[in-house]
């Protein structure tokens, strides 16, 4: 989190059992509030491997216990989808129920699942074949500079009025940090670029951070095919595709538009939820054990 860490006052725990590190929490604080990092599109409280419900209860208690008697009122949390934890763990939702939280933001992903059969639609079927008549080349490369000054920049400013969350040097030093969970994909017409995209990988998910086509996408048929090579061929053995969100206004409304191309290649629906936690309740998570 380093390379953004001018823009966010941190505030990261560590808990310990002794000498053992049993939880970490990346986090950020603004006045008396904490948050599960907001620099990071998922986060929560990372747990060893073995933790039983009992040590989650203690772990998490002595955090807002922690947090409480620094002057910290509140911790927003945002929740870690399952699908990308490598075992299933809902301690965390049982704590936040046992101390009162309210959830105060939901999202939802739209998430392919490639274990099991997916359909895609046909409009989208009939944009692939466009993209191959069009013969469009797709590379995998590392040529952010391309993709982030000729596609990605211009268009977000023209339709959002908004720059990329990375600038070109933090996704080069990021990818150089992390060269095997970060993947880059240009498409090209005619040896031009008219597409692309920037892949975050772990073992079990891929999931595009950035996604973005020249005026001609439609007619090129360039964002569909690059997105049908990716799930059928390139990251066919990952368990899941992760498209991310297509919500607006802290979950409250949905970019109908882009939440009707997503399912369009077979994603269904996964919600992520966001909890505002009163550290004083830590105590409530006393006498749960009997």
């Amino acid at each position: 989190m380093e390379y953004h860490s001018d823009r966010f006052e941190d505030y990261s725990l560590m808990v310990l059992d002794g000498e053992k590190l049993v939880a970490v929490l990346p986090a950020n604080r603004v006045g008396d509030t904490v948050y599960s990092h907001q620099g990071l599109t998922y986060g929560s409280l990372v747990l060893i491997q073995n933790a039983k419900l009992s040590v989650v209860i203690s772990i998490f208690k002595s955090v807002l216990q922690f947090l409480n008697e620094n002057s910290i009122n509140k911790m927003i949390v945002k929740t870690m989808p399952n699908f990308y934890l490598d075992y299933f763990s809902d301690e965390l939702e049982y704590c936040f129920f046992i101390v009162q939280s309210k959830l105060n933001r939901r999202d939802s992903l739209s998430v392919i699942d490639l274990t099991k059969p997916y359909i895609i639609a046909k409009t989208r079927r009939e944009s692939i074949r466009r993209g191959e008549k069009n013969n469009l080349i797709i590379r995998e490369e590392l040529n952010f500079e391309l993709f982030w000054n000729e596609i990605l920049i211009p268009n977000l400013n023209t339709k959002h009025q908004v720059k990329p969350v990375h600038t070109l040097e933090e996704i080069i030093e990021l990818q150089q940090k992390f060269p095997n969970n970060i993947r880059h994909f240009n498409v090209y017409h005619n040896e031009k670029i008219v597409a692309g995209t920037t892949v975050f990988c772990t073992n079990k998910v891929a999931h595009p951070q950035y996604i973005s086509g020249n005026s001609d996408k439609n007619e090129l048929g360039s964002l569909d095919y690059l997105y049908h090579h990716l799930i059928s061929e390139v990251f066919k053995d990952k368990n899941y595709f992760d498209f991310g969100i297509s919500n607006e206004s802290q979950g409250t409304k949905i970019n109908e538009g882009l939440l009707f191309w997503k399912e369009s290649f077979g994603a269904k629906t996964v919600v992520q939820s966001f909890y505002e936690v009163e550290t004083k309740n830590y105590s409530l998570l006393e006498t749960v054990l009997i």
